[in-house]
């Protein structure tokens, strides 16, 4: 992926915060239902789903934790871990503090 060529991670491992901004705009994610999410350098983060694209901003709390706001009220938190195999980030899991989490897996590198 672009930019992450250097890191070598386990499976799993938590992504640290200061690699957060990196593993978000390593490129264009896809999701098990087939949405898709861009996370911008600036913050700004594109959500697609069926066609519909939905803006959000994303950020890092207090905590060291990925935060994500969806206008006009909704916050999320998640743990991020990378996902690893044959060696290679292939993508990233969300995990929120309820425990449920889902998977990306990186589409194509950004630009």
């Amino acid at each position: 992926m672009h930019g992450l060529e250097d890191i070598a991670v386990a499976d799993e491992a938590l992504v640290t915060p200061d690699l957060v901004p990196r593993a978000l705009t390593a490129g264009e994610l896809v999701y098990a239902d087939g949405a898709t999410q861009i996370f911008d350098a600036d913050g700004g983060t594109t959500y697609v789903d069926n066609g519909r694209p939905t803006r959000g901003r994303w950020y890092i709390d207090e905590d060291g934790r990925f935060g994500s706001f969806w206008p006009p009220s909704y916050r999320s938190a998640y743990d991020l871990r990378w996902m690893v195999e044959d060696g290679a980030v292939v993508g990233l899991r969300f995990t929120a503090r309820d425990g449920t989490s889902f998977d990306g897996r990186y589409l194509t590198p950004a630009p």
